[in-house]
């Protein structure tokens, strides 16, 4: 077998490992064991068969998420740069009156900038000034990250070929346009049931959440699936992710965007 055949079969391996995870709703073991932990190319291929299926299914994408961008959990993961996943409209649960809890198998918050695009990033050298003329609002959210590995025992290339740990995800009421907010600036408390659990700021997100943006617009693109308009991107924690449990409630202050909450259903709720 040669070298790119075994790598297809790895890449085929930890994409059928991933699937039957999701499927049968029980983690699996780390895809490290096949993908290795340097082939973060080949994690994103892994990512896109993973896309594709659910495409076929009848998925729309609504958007993207940007992961590690906290200098702290790249520190953790050995890695000097973020990663990115896909979001699906089926992950946004803003309209529920619950979070469906049996969607997902390890979930934990993360209190997040959310923005919504108002035009495409597809240029040649995109700038900062593009990605921010692009912006037409800033929104406070909630995603609820989630792995298919078991006990989150997570390398680059296993968050990575497992969509970047995407679960599901919740947006505020508030809109406001990046003249009337700086996201650099922004300040967050997260608590659950009433308890101060996460504490974190825009800074906190690649120094600033438009920068964690402007590399997605750039590296999305460098992958040949650029950012579109109408698109929301989760660009990043502000601060550390919170694990949650059924019946609990978890509501983030993000300054000027106000608050955006969730109370996570009992793990039967459909």
């Amino acid at each position: 077998m040669t070298e790119r055949t075994e790598r297809e079969a790895a890449i085929g391996a930890a994409a059928d490992r991933l699937v039957t995870a999701a499927d049968r709703q029980e983690p699996c073991a780390p895809v490290r064991d096949v993908l290795g932990t340097v082939d973060i190319d080949g994690a994103y291929q892994v990512q896109r068969r993973l896309t594709a299926l659910r495409l076929t299914g009848g998925a729309v994408v609504s958007g993207r998420k940007i992961g590690l961008t906290s200098p702290a959990v790249q520190q953790q993961l050995g890695v000097d740069q973020p990663d990115f996943g896909v979001l699906f409209a089926d992950m946004d649960v803003t309209a529920y009156p619950e979070v469906p809890m049996s969607r997902l198998l390890q979930p934990k918050a993360e209190a997040e900038i959310a923005f919504v695009l108002a035009a495409d990033l597809d240029g040649d050298d995109i700038s900062p000034a593009d990605v921010r003329a692009a912006v037409a609002c800033a929104a406070p959210a909630l995603e609820i990250v989630d792995s298919r590995i078991a006990g989150w025992d997570i390398t680059i290339t296993d968050t990575v070929a497992d969509n970047a740990s995407s679960g599901l995800y919740v947006l505020g009421e508030t809109r406001l346009p990046l003249d009337a907010f700086e996201p650099r600036a922004a300040t967050m408390r997260m608590f659950l049931d009433g308890v101060l659990v996460s504490e974190g700021s825009g800074a906190a997100c690649l120094g600033d959440p438009l920068t964690a943006l402007l590399w997605l617009a750039r590296t999305a693109r460098a992958y040949g699936e650029p950012l579109r308009a109408g698109q929301v991107v989760l660009s990043g924690a502000l601060g550390p992710m919170v694990g949650v449990s059924p019946g609990e409630t978890v509501v983030a202050e993000i300054s000027a965007l106000g608050t955006v909450s969730a109370t996570f259903s009992e793990k039967d709720a459909s």
